[in-house]
């Protein structure tokens, strides 16, 4: 009999706010990272058809050029679509016992926001700029707007940024 062979798959997607300023750091050769945690909110009528709200929060790691680009243009609170891979790590903590984390490994990142309304006015960019972006961790080119990622927003949600 012929063995099945398990498909390997790993893609994720998801919507979500910032929790807090991405952490950005380098590596000891100089490779930039960014961290930084998303909440992704889900509604749902419960089973006394009242609208209920979960949330699900999600660890986001991006790398090199995307993660330049995430420290320049992200903030507490920013809306992002992030895809990407899931990826763990251990590690030993400071007081001996072994940790783990299953996060987001990120391929691209779609900023929701407008790029004027961010708060921060260090952050090198002017109002009169209106379009969203995606970067891409392979991307070498900077920032290019792409609509790609628009087809999984409702009508609602596509109001809201436009």
């Amino acid at each position: 009999m012929a063995e099945l062979k398990m498909p390997e798959i790993n893609y994720v997607i998801v919507a979500g706010n910032l929790t807090k300023d991405p952490v950005f750091r380098e590596t000891t050769n100089h490779t930039p990272v960014v961290n930084f945690s998303v909440a992704s909110n889900r509604k749902y009528k419960d089973s006394s058809n009242q609208w209920q709200e979960d949330v699900c929060y999600v660890g986001i790691v991006a790398w090199n050029k995307l993660a330049e680009s995430c420290r320049e243009r992200l903030r507490k609170g920013s809306a992002v679509l992030v895809d990407g891979e899931l990826q763990s790590r251990t590690w030993k903590s400071d007081d001996g016992h072994n940790r783990s984390i299953v996060e987001i490994k990120a391929r691209r990142i779609q900023f929701l926001n407008k790029r004027g309304k961010l708060t921060d006015v260090d952050n090198g960019m002017n109002g009169d700029e209106d379009e969203l972006s995606v970067i891409s961790e392979d991307d070498q080119s900077g920032d290019y707007t792409d609509d790609s990622f628009d087809k999984f927003l409702s009508s609602e949600e596509s109001d809201l940024i436009k």
